[in-house]
Parts: C-alpha cells; sequence; structure tokens
C-alpha cells in the first residue's frame, strides 16, 4: 500500500511543492507550499479518520492533500490536471493502480467547475483544501501591500480557520474568527464563495450537512 510517509519525503514531490510555491509567491498568490500542503493533509486525515473510513482512505486522502498542488510551477489555470499527471509520473510503479487512480481523480478533480465526487477521497480532498483560510498563508511581509491585496487581507484577517465535524448532527462546520477591525466579513464571501460552494457539494457526497460559522455567528 502507498503510504503518506512515503509520499511526504520523496524528494521529487518536496521539489516541486517548493517549486510550486515559488510560482505562486511570484504571481502574488498565498502560501501554496509546505505549509498549505501539511495543513491541507493534517484536515484531510482528520475529516476521513473522524468519518471512521478504512484506513487506506485515510491514508489516500492525505496523499492526494499533500500532492494536489505541485502542478502550480507549471500552470495556474490548468495545475490540478498537471499536478494528477505529474504524481501518476512518480507514483505509477510504487501504488495499485487503483490507489494512484484515486488519488490522480481527486487531485484532478479538485479546482474545476464541472466538480463531481466519485470518492470519499475526493470530497475530503475539497473540504480539506477549500477551508484553508489563515493568517499564516500570507507570504507577503510589507502590511500596505498586504493592505491592497483581498487575499491577503481576508487571510491575514483570519485568526482562527478550523473543522468541526458532528457525526451525530451529520454536520462538517468550518469555524472562523476574522478580525473585523482589518478586513470586513463581507470581503470573505467576495472570494471564497465558489469555495464554500465546493464544501457544500463535498459534503454532501459525504452525506454531511455544511456549516459556516464566523465570529460565533452561524451564517450556513
Amino acid at each position: 500500500m502507498l503510504t503518506f510517509n512515503e509520499v511526504k519525503n520523496n524528494p521529487q514531490v518536496l521539489n516541486f511543492i517548493n517549486q510550486a510555491d515559488q510560482a505562486m509567491t511570484a504571481l502574488q498568490y498565498t502560501n501554496h507550499g509546505l505549509r498549505h500542503a501539511n495543513v491541507v493533509a493534517e484536515r484531510a486525515r482528520q475529516i476521513a479518520a473522524s468519518l471512521n473510513l478504512p484506513k487506506q482512505d485515510v491514508e489516500l486522502s492525505q496523499i492526494s492533500a499533500f500532492c494536489h498542488d505541485i502542478g502550480n510551477f507549471m500552470t495556474r489555470t490548468y495545475h490540478h490536471y498537471f499536478a494528477a499527471l505529474i504524481f501518476h509520473q512518480i507514483f505509477q510503479d510504487k501504488g495499485t493502480p487503483e490507489e494512484v487512480s484515486i488519488i490522480m481523480q481527486a487531485i484532478a478533480n479538485h479546482d474545476k467547475h464541472e466538480m463531481e465526487f466519485t470518492t470519499p477521497v475526493s470530497a475530503i480532498l475539497v473540504l480539506a483544501d477549500k477551508s484553508d483560510v489563515h493568517r499564516s498563508r500570507v507570504a507577503e511581509t510589507d502590511m500596505e501591500k498586504i493592505k491592497t491585496n483581498i487575499h491577503d487581507r481576508v487571510n491575514y484577517a483570519t485568526n482562527e480557520s478550523r473543522l468541526k465535524i458532528d457525526k451525530i448532527k451529520k454536520r462538517i462546520t468550518l469555524i472562523l474568527k476574522i478580525d473585523t477591525n482589518f478586513c470586513p466579513i463581507m470581503e470573505y464571501f467576495e472570494i471564497f464563495t465558489e469555495r464554500m460552494v465546493f464544501c457544500r457539494l463535498a459534503a454532501e457526497f459525504l452525506g454531511y450537512k455544511f456549516g459556516l460559522v464566523i465570529n460565533k455567528v452561524r451564517l450556513l
């Protein structure tokens, strides 16, 4: 079985993640490097474990989460497709065909408008990825530049970001704490509404409802 430890220590994967982060920084995006990869992988593990999925699905969820952005150094527009193909190139002889194809599909599916879910791994990746908004994602250090970039502003204003899974009420809730003195909550919805729709679709595939709580106020 292909393992998360094997993938996260692969030198090619680590190089591609670092190259991707450099490319995204040049485009003035938030962190898409090891910080983001590790956060999304850990969230994917927590979701899969909370849903009592088999050990293999937990591993595949972590792997797809860790590798989902490795195509960004080639192109942002089609990074999800390139990431899936790069993953296949590296691991086609190291995992079973089923494992590799599940991970490839999850990676390719995580950032496209015709999003369709066929496995829990794919849905978990979307939830783990699209919920990662936090001050620690901001790569820019110049405060004036942060204030003029809406993505940086929203992320910098977010002091807390976590997912809560309620198996009794069948609800997956994204809980955020946003400093409204730095950024109005409306700006969050300006850039993240589509991602919240993706999260709702992913949660529904898993048999859950998706919720959103900002500053202790339930909005979804």
